[in-house]
């Protein structure tokens, strides 16, 4: 087999969330694995200020490894962008319906008839919206129930600080009656704004009402990388498959790296993922 070039750098991006990627770089092993080559692997979060970070949703950058939500990749692939689909991952990241402090409402079917806030960002991809959609959609669905037996509010999401913070501002307000969240950031932000859980999703029995936008999550990759070095897109995949093995085993290390990539405290990652999932 004849390889084409070998390229300079391979660049990997990742969401804030339990990522394969996020382990591998962590222990330093993707940078290990090509330093024969002499190729660079290279974070597009760790890139110099001019860096073009929107590729992490466009997919726009050839050499590009993407471990994240799915509405971005099926944003990019529908406008034609050159991605591929080489792996996906499903991990139970507390998914949850929030109400207000003192809220009666309970369980799936309690959400017929409610205010269910819909977030709105000035943004080209609003993932955010998406989630909320999709996350309100499997509850109802788990009862019987759509999108069309509750109330969608709009909410204005920007000029907020945090995750979820124009919701929630919503929902003390009494604009709303109930916030989809999901994540260790989540697990923080209904502490701090005193919510109670209606629906924990990750409960829900039928896998179906809880795909989202990170479950399950794609990894892809440029096509020009796979059409060009395949053999470099196996040996990535293979430092990836390592690391989930390693993850498996290293509950307390994996705690200790979920934090740096989410963000979030010990409390946030210790209510939000679980070992096993």
């Amino acid at each position: 087999m004849t390889h084409a070039r070998v390229p300079d750098t391979l660049w990997f991006t990742r969401c804030p969330v339990p990522t394969a990627t996020g382990v591998a770089a962590d222990r330093g092993w993707l940078a290990g694995e090509f330093a024969a080559d002499g190729i660079a692997v290279r974070s597009l979060q760790d890139a110099e200020p001019g860096a073009d970070r929107a590729t992490h949703f466009t997919h726009a950058l050839p050499g590009l490894f993407r471990e994240g939500g799915n509405v971005p990749a099926l944003w990019a692939r529908s406008r034609g962008e050159r991605t591929r689909l080489v792996g996906l991952t499903w991990i139970e990241e507390r998914q949850a319906v929030l109400v207000a402090p003192g809220s009666p409402v309970r369980g799936a079917a309690a959400l017929r008839g409610l205010r269910l806030a819909v977030p709105r960002h000035s943004v080209p991809i609003d993932f955010w919206r998406a989630m909320a959609l999709r996350g309100f959609e499997g509850v109802l669905a788990s009862a019987g129930y759509g999108l069309a037996d509750a109330v969608l509010v709009d909410v204005p999401a920007d000029g907020y600080e945090g995750q979820w913070a124009g919701e929630l501002a919503a929902l003390r307000r009494g604009e709303v009656d109930a916030v989809y969240v999901k994540g260790a950031l989540a697990v923080e932000a209904a502490r701090r704004a005193g919510a109670e859980v209606a629906v924990e999703l990750d409960e829900l029995p039928d896998p179906a009402h809880r795909v989202n936008n990170g479950t399950p999550r794609p990894l892809t990759v440029h096509q020009d990388l796979l059409d060009e070095r395949p053999d470099l897109v196996d040996r990535f995949l293979s430092v990836l498959l390592r690391a989930a093995d390693w993850a498996a085993g290293e509950p307390d290390e994996v705690a200790r790296i979920l934090g740096a990539e989410t963000g979030a405290g010990a409390e946030g990652v210790a209510g939000a993922y679980r070992p096993g999932t």
